[in-house]
C-alpha cells in the first residue's frame, strides 16, 4: 500500500501558454455570440475544457459534457439547428477527432454552423510514433468552411494584450464568420486544430471575463471574400468554387404568371415556400420535414398526384425551397430536363439534378398586369390540384362515438355502442396511427424531430398541414446521431424557461445506433424530451425497396433488415429514462401528453 508521502505530486504551474491561448480563442468566440460549448474529456484538451468551465461559471455559456465525441458533435449540431448559431465542440487528440466526422459531414451538407476545436500534439511529435497522435489537420477539409492548424502557443499573457492573443482573436473572428456564412461562405463546419505543449493547463487568466465583453469584429488582412482555407461549395464531392450569387443577381428573380407552376419545399425550407405558394396561387408540395406543410395550398397525397399525367405530368416550372429527399417522385420531377427548375440558394449544396437548374438568391411573383386568360388558366390549374388533394387526403381521426347508441334505452343497442367504443380504444397502433398521434400532440411551442427511418416516409405520405417547428438530419439522411441532435434541439429551445417538449420519432435501429446519446451528465439540466420508438425489430424500410423482391429473403434479413432483440425497457432503465410501452391509440395519446420525468422513452411495437 502506498503511503501519503509516496503519492505522486503534480508540479506547481504558475501559468500555461495553453490555457492563456485557449482563453483568448474561446473568449473571442463567445464574445462573437457563441452561447453553447460541448466538451468531451481528454488530457490534451484540458486547457480549452477548463476555460469553458470558467466561462460557464461567469455566466457566458452553457456547458454540456458528453463522454462520446460523436454524441458531442451531434449535440452541438442540434443546438445550432435550433438557434442558427454555432456551438463549440472541444475534444482531445487521436481517434476522438475522427468521431466528429459524421456530424461535420451532416453540418456541411445541411448548412449548419459548427465550431470544432480539436487538441493536438505539437508538430515535433507528429509522424514519429508519439502516443495518441495522427494527422489531424485537414481531416475535415472536404467539408469545412475554414480549416486552420494553429501555431503552438509559446508564452503566457498576464494582461491579455500579447501578439499571440491578438492573433487568436483574429482567428476566432474569421472562424466565426465562416461558420455562420458571412462573406462568400454558406453556413457550415469550421475546424481549428490546437496543438499544445506541456504544461497542458494552468490558472485561468484574470482577463477572461473582460475579454468576452470586449470581443468584436477585428481588422483582418486580405481582400474581402478571399477564401482562407477549407472547402466552400463543392461539385462532385471535391473542393470547388463557392456557390454565391453573381453581382447582378441582388434583386429577386421575378416569376411571371403563365407556366404551370408548383412550389416544392424540402428539408429546412421554412415559411418562405408557403408564402410564395400563397402569393403566386400555386400548389405547394411540402415534405413533412420542410417546416412549410401548412396553409391553403398544401397538396395532400402529392406522390400519387405527381405520377398523374394530368397533374404531375403537365408541370412546366418548379420553384424549390430547401433540400427535397423523401420521395422518388420529387426527385424524378427535379431531374426532368423538360421542366424549368428554379432553386432558392440555401445553406446546403446547390440543387442541379436536371443539369439546367437555376440557383437564385430570392424570388418574387411578378407584379405586372396579369392577362385574364392566364389568370383563368392558373385558377384552373390550382383548382385541379386542390380537388385531387382533397380526394387524396387521409383522415386518421377516430370514428365519432355513437351518442345515440350509448344513450339508447335498448340494451342491445347500448351494448353494441359500448363494444364499438371499447374496440376503438383497444385497436392496435400501426404506423399511420403512430405518426398521426405524434403530429396531433405537437404544437408550436414544441419541437418535432424525425429520424431517417421508415416512419418519416409514412408521416410524409399521410399527415396533413400544421405549422409546427420540425427538424431532421436530411443533409445526408443518415440515422447517425438522431437522439443526440434532438437533445441539442431540446437544450437550445428550452432555455430561459421556455415551454414545450421535444419529441423524437424514429425507428428501433436509429435509436440503437445512437444509444449512447441517452446518457445524461450528472448535474446538468435535463431537457424535456420524448423519444418515441416504432419498434418493428429491424430495418423494415428495406422491405419496400426493389432488393426485397430480387434478393434471397434470408440474405435480406441478415444484412439489410438486421433483426434486433434489444430490451428497450432495460435500455431506458440503464440510462435513467422513464419508460412506457404502448399498444393502443388511447394509451399512446396518454403517454404523449402525460407530465412526469423530463426524459421519456415510449416504445410502440409494430408489425414488420
Amino acid at each position: 500500500m502506498t503511503g501519503p508521502s509516496d503519492a505522486p505530486v503534480a508540479p506547481h504551474v504558475e501559468g500555461a501558454p495553453a490555457t492563456d491561448a485557449a482563453a483568448a480563442l474561446l473568449g473571442a468566440l463567445v464574445g462573437r455570440g457563441v452561447q453553447h460549448v460541448v466538451v468531451s474529456p481528454g488530457s490534451r484538451s484540458q486547457a480549452p475544457a477548463l476555460v469553458a468551465t470558467e466561462l460557464e461559471r461567469l455566466g457566458h455559456v452553457q456547458l454540456h459534457v458528453r463522454i462520446d465525441e460523436r454524441v458531442a458533435g451531434f449535440t452541438a449540431l442540434g443546438i445550432a439547428r435550433e438557434t442558427g448559431m454555432p456551438a463549440i465542440v472541444v475534444c482531445t487528440s487521436g481517434t476522438a477527432v475522427a468521431q466528429l466526422l459524421p456530424a461535420a459531414l451532416e453540418a456541411h451538407h445541411a448548412g449548419i454552423p459548427l465550431l470544432l476545436l480539436t487538441a493536438d500534439r505539437p508538430p515535433e511529435l507528429r509522424g514519429v510514433g508519439a502516443n495518441q497522435t495522427t494527422r489531424q489537420p485537414g481531416l475535415f477539409s472536404s467539408a469545412t468552411r475554414y480549416d486552420a492548424d494553429l501555431a503552438v502557443p509559446e508564452c503566457t499573457d498576464p494582461t491579455g494584450t500579447s501578439d499571440q492573443t491578438a492573433m487568436l482573436r483574429a482567428v476566432a473572428a474569421d472562424a466565426f464568420d465562416a461558420a455562420v456564412g458571412r462573406g462568400q461562405w454558406s453556413p457550415g463546419p469550421v475546424h481549428l486544430n490546437l496543438p499544445y505543449r506541456e504544461p497542458l493547463s494552468g490558472p485561468i487568466p484574470s482577463w477572461l471575463d473582460d475579454a468576452v465583453a470586449a470581443a468584436g469584429p477585428v481588422a483582418r488582412g486580405g481582400q474581402a471574400g478571399t477564401p482562407v482555407s477549407g472547402a466552400l461549395y463543392q461539385g462532385g464531392g471535391g473542393i470547388g468554387v463557392p456557390d454565391v450569387a453573381a453581382p447582378d443577381t441582388a434583386l429577386p428573380t421575378a416569376l411571371d404568371h403563365g407556366p404551370r407552376t408548383v412550389v416544392v419545399a424540402g428539408a429546412d425550407a421554412g415559411p418562405g415556400a408557403e408564402a410564395l405558394a400563397h402569393e403566386g396561387r400555386w400548389p405547394l408540395i411540402a415534405e413533412i420535414v420542410s417546416g412549410s406543410r401548412y396553409g391553403r395550398h398544401v397538396v395532400h397525397g402529392y406522390r400519387q398526384l405527381l405520377r398523374d399525367p394530368q397533374l404531375g405530368g403537365r408541370i412546366e416550372r418548379v420553384v424549390v425551397f430547401g433540400h427535397p429527399t423523401l420521395s422518388r417522385e420529387i426527385t424524378a420531377l427535379l431531374s426532368d430536363p423538360d421542366v424549368e427548375v428554379i432553386a432558392l440558394r440555401g445553406p446546403g449544396e446547390p440543387l442541379g439534378l436536371n443539369g439546367a437548374t437555376r440557383s437564385v438568391e430570392a424570388v418574387a411573383v411578378a407584379v405586372d398586369g396579369e392577362d385574364a386568360d392566364i389568370a383563368a388558366r392558373e385558377r384552373a390549374w390550382l383548382g385541379a390540384w386542390m380537388r385531387a388533394s382533397r380526394a387524396a387526403a387521409v383522415d386518421l381521426s377516430a370514428p365519432a362515438p355513437d351518442a345515440d347508441g350509448l344513450a339508447s334505452e335498448v340494451p342491445r343497442e347500448r351494448l353494441e355502442a359500448v363494444s364499438a367504443e371499447l374496440g376503438a380504444m383497444r385497436a392496435p397502433v400501426d404506423r399511420e396511427i403512430l405518426v398521426d398521434a405524434v403530429w396531433r400532440a405537437t404544437w408550436p411551442h414544441d419541437r418535432l424531430f424525425f429520424g431517417s427511418s421508415r416512419l418519416v416516409r409514412v408521416a410524409d405520405a399521410v399527415l396533413g398541414g400544421k405549422k409546427v417547428p420540425v427538424h431532421a438530419n436530411r443533409g445526408l439522411a443518415g440515422i447517425d446521431g438522431t437522439v443526440a441532435t434532438a437533445t441539442g434541439v431540446a437544450l437550445a429551445s428550452q432555455g430561459a424557461g421556455a415551454h414545450g417538449v421535444t419529441r423524437v420519432l424514429l425507428g428501433d435501429l436509429a435509436l440503437l445506433h445512437d444509444a449512447g446519446a441517452l446518457a445524461a451528465a450528472p448535474g446538468e439540466p435535463e431537457p424535456r424530451i420524448q423519444v418515441i420508438v416504432g419498434n418493428d425489430g429491424g430495418g423494415t424500410i428495406f422491405d419496400g425497396l426493389e432488393v426485397a423482391r430480387t434478393a434471397d429473403p434470408h440474405a435480406v434479413d441478415r444484412v439489410l433488415y438486421t433483426a434486433q432483440r434489444v430490451d428497450l425497457a432495460h435500455l431506458a432503465a440503464a440510462y435513467g429514462w422513464e419508460y412506457t410501452r404502448v399498444t393502443t391509440r388511447s394509451a399512446l395519446d396518454q403517454a404523449l401528453t402525460a407530465t412526469g420525468a423530463a426524459r421519456h422513452l415510449i416504445e410502440v411495437p409494430l408489425p414488420r
